[in-house]
């Protein structure tokens, strides 16, 4: 009789193992609960899917901060050359971006869906839309699935890939650890990562929507000692800072409670302290005559305007030609030392990844499979696995998807 594998979770990591059962001749279900496929993947990399990084292998490791070693089976069994190329075999074609990340050629992450959609067809995997409510193992071996519907589904393994408690609206509510935890395994407490910062100034409201592009950024921890930089796009929200350098920033923050950790924003990275004086003398003397305020419309964007004048402590009504090089000095100091003092991070459900999940030292690294329950394995998110932004979380759910298919 053919072996019946089922897959909880149609995202990145289960279709990937959906594939790479189906590859093998094995009877697969792949069950899904939202209308469509890959639904979180249509929103990575601001809807251009980040598929991995250039990056060699050992890279992966040293960027994937919790658990990293874990992974080392999975990522030298299925690297990111494996799922460039398997991805090139439907059709898309990639590019290399700055920090090594990869994207599709067309920039639309619903190539990278649709390629892995035609790739578990081509392995005749039966796609069911539903929600599993019950993962059931009986003597210490999987037996059967039960929908929501009141369907089961006998099966002789299951594939929890189901992703985390980031993005409920994509479906990822959590549903894995429940199944993981039914079965006996130990759910490590989940916590946001990859996640908008909330700030302690209230001034960042005033700057609501407004993106920077070009800026460099540093986290200082409680005792001023750096423990993170990055150049690169960041946006000011109602509540703090969000944008790719922001969400990079958030997972080098461990222990926020604990620590008084703080955000350096480098407006003008690319002049040095002098440089950028000798920048503001200029403007200052094309505006001599006028007010502080109506004179930085050159250096800065119109929104900003208003809080640096404030911050500085300069009268906005003070004329250019008095005032004075000490005060000026301080204003190149605040354009290159912007601070914002951490308070939170924002909610998990605004997180792009879940840290925490199912524990690693109870799945067996080498197939993904449970030490526990015979015939249960798990996949991508849902392991207490996760990594810095850059195109790393994918891979870890193509390489986890790949290993579990494989062994399943």
């Amino acid at each position: 009789m053919n072996k019946k594998v089922v897959v909880i979770g149609g995202g990145a990591a289960g279709m990937m193992a959906a594939g790479v059962a189906g590859s093998r001749g094995i009877d697969v279900t792949l069950i899904e609960k939202n209308p469509m496929l890959g639904k979180k993947m249509l929103i990575t990399g601001k809807g251009r899917c980040n598929i991995t990084n250039d990056i060699d292998m050992e890279g992966f490791i040293k960027n994937t901060p919790v658990n990293g070693k874990f992974l080392y089976s999975a990522f030298y069994a299925f690297t990111n050359t494996d799922i460039i190329e398997l991805l090139n075999e439907f059709g898309v074609k990639t590019k290399v971006e700055r920090g090594g990340r990869v994207f599709p050629v067309s920039d639309k992450s619903k190539d990278v869906v649709d390629a892995l959609e035609k790739y578990i067809k081509r392995n005749n995997v039966k796609v069911i839309k539903g929600e599993v409510s019950k993962v059931v193992s009986k003597d210490g071996e999987v037996s059967c699935v039960v929908l929501s519907d009141g369907q089961t589904i006998k099966c002789d393994s299951v594939i929890i890939a189901t992703g985390g408690a980031s993005y409920p609206a994509t479906g990822s509510t959590g549903d894995g650890y429940k199944f993981a935890k039914e079965n006996g395994h130990t759910i490590v407490p989940l916590k946001p990562s990859l996640v908008p910062l909330e700030t302690m100034e209230d001034w960042v409201k005033d700057l609501q929507g407004l993106s920077l592009r070009n800026v460099s950024i540093k986290v200082l921890n409680g005792k001023n000692k750096k423990v993170y930089d990055d150049f690169g796009e960041m946006i000011f929200t109602h509540f703090g800072v969000s944008g790719p350098i922001i969400l990079s920033a958030s997972s080098y923050m461990k222990r926020l409670e604990n620590e008084n950790y703080k955000l350096v924003i480098d407006l003008k990275p690319a002049l040095s302290d002098e440089e950028l004086d000798k920048r503001i003398q200029n403007d200052f003397s094309k505006y001599i005559n006028k007010i502080y305020s109506n004179s930085l419309n050159d250096l800065l964007p119109k929104k900003l305007i208003p809080v640096i004048i404030n911050l500085s402590q300069i009268p906005h009504d003070k004329v250019v030609n008095e005032i004075t090089r000490k005060e000026r000095l301080e204003l190149v100091h605040l354009l290159k030392n912007l601070t914002l003092h951490i308070k939170r991070y924002r909610p998990l459900k605004d997180a792009i990844i879940t840290s925490g999940g199912v524990k690693v030292s109870e799945i067996n690294p080498s197939t993904m499979e449970s030490k526990l329950v015979k015939g249960l394995y798990f996949a991508g998110e849902v392991i207490d696995v996760d990594a810095y932004t850059g195109g790393f979380n994918l891979q870890i759910a193509f390489s986890t998807g790949y290993l579990a298919g494989l062994n399943c």
